[in-house]
């Protein structure tokens, strides 16, 4: 049968184990060099993409009113400005995830 003493050695050395590995279990990290590049790439696709898209639109009322680049021009200002918008929205997503994870990492201390 198993001695009373060995089963306080037994406790002692799960208790041990166990601080030990909530010392080393991993931690949440922080945001890499690669997940900041893809946000990056992430906003200049958004930007290039409303100047894209308001390139063509405007380019396509002007050849079916034949009103030349009046069209173009404004519709390539209006797709700047929405792909403007559309870049802060992301950013704002972004600062919002970057403060709930720092919040989290508060709580947990």
């Amino acid at each position: 049968m198993t001695d009373p003493d060995d089963t306080d050695r037994l406790k002692a050395l799960e208790a041990k184990i166990d601080a030990v590995k909530e010392v080393h279990s991993p931690k949440p990290r922080p945001q890499d060099a690669h997940s900041q590049a893809q946000l990056a790439w992430r906003m200049v696709i958004e930007l290039v993409a409303g100047l894209g898209i308001g390139f063509g639109i405007g380019y396509g009322l002007d050849a079916l009113f034949g009103t030349s680049p009046f069209l173009m021009i404004i519709f390539i200002f209006l797709g700047f400005a929405a792909g403007i918008q559309t870049m802060m929205r992301s950013a704002k997503e972004v600062q919002r995830e970057q403060e709930a994870a720092q919040a989290a990492e508060d709580d947990a201390h």
